[in-house]
């Protein structure tokens, strides 16, 4: 498998100054009602971030459709949550399982596009998730699935899905995992910009630099500090560290209480929890004043106002 390799940075300055400086399409907005977010789709149902994912969650009635990406060699946005081919659901282009230790060599930024969409990365059991409908799919190009959500959505005439869409990047795998910062953000805003859906999207990142590079390159396009369960800093020191206020802030849901929730909208900010499965906790995060949670399982969500 080829491995990566540095790219040539040269039009870099000048692509990132043209984007800079183009306004977004639309003003951004959030959600209007409670914003249930399907998690990869609808990963407990399934195969995460796939396009069959993403629709059946349409199908549910989430309001956003939450997903990960990353970027190929060929400087493709695609749909993944990993960098690599994960062994417990990729297979191989010739339906061979891939070993755990392999797992971690098999880059998807040492990949072209056109292999990666070879991987069946839909009719192997997940080992979690053992309620998932198995069928053979691809991990898709973020403008493909967008396409395809938003046809789906004019053609049974349902809202228009918003995207919660998060940067999976890290700084000790720059060069090697994903591009730095900067470019990355230029390639997710380049398929967030023809297809004039910026207005209608959340990045969201444990990374905070990313985040610092959308807030600094296109400061109306929402934003989403996730916040793992492990979070010691509590919210003053996350905001202090990421240096301006976001959109919305999204805490590991174990991490909830009445007063991160009031903290959250005195500052300004949504709150939305992730991943709530059970469906008693969903009503318990509701009633306590969230503005919406992510979930494996949309069909969950108690259906009471």
């Amino acid at each position: 498998m080829p491995t990566p390799v540095p790219k040539p940075r040269y039009a870099l300055a000048a692509l990132l100054t043209c984007l800079t400086i183009l306004p977004s399409m639309q003003p951004s907005a959030q959600p209007r009602a409670f914003d249930l977010q399907g998690h990869r789709g609808c990963r407990g149902l399934m195969p995460e971030n796939t396009i069959p994912a993403m629709l059946r969650a349409l199908e549910l009635g989430v309001t956003t459709l939450e997903m990960d990406v990353v970027i190929s060699r060929d400087d493709v946005v695609v749909v993944s949550h990993d960098p690599y081919m994960n062994a417990d659901f990729c297979l191989r282009p010739d339906g061979r399982t891939i070993e755990p230790r392999e797992e971690r060599e098999l880059l998807l930024y040492g990949m072209d596009y056109a292999d990666i969409a070879r991987w069946d990365v839909g009719s192997k059991p997940h080992p979690k998730f053992p309620a998932q409908r198995k069928l053979p799919a691809h991990k898709p190009r973020l403008a493909d699935l967008i396409d395809s959500a938003e046809a789906f959505a004019r053609r049974t005439g349902r809202p228009l899905p918003h995207y919660n869409i998060e940067t999976k990047s890290r700084p000790a795998g720059d060069g090697r995992l994903h591009p730095e910062p900067k470019a990355f953000v230029i390639h997710l805003m380049g398929v967030l910009m023809r297809k004039n859906i910026s207005h209608r999207v959340t990045v969201q990142s444990f990374d905070i630099r990313t985040l610092q590079a959308m807030h600094l390159m296109h400061p109306s396009v929402r934003t989403s500090l996730l916040v793992e369960a492990t979070d010691r800093m509590g919210l003053s020191g996350r905001l202090a560290e990421l240096g301006f206020t976001p959109s919305v802030y999204s805490p590991a849901w174990q991490l909830m209480t009445p007063a991160l929730v009031k903290d959250c909208h005195d500052r300004g900010m949504a709150i939305v929890p992730w991943t709530v499965n059970e469906a008693a906790e969903m009503l318990r995060l509701r009633d306590m004043g969230v503005d919406g949670l992510i979930t494996d399982y949309p069909d969950r969500f108690p259906t009471r106002e």
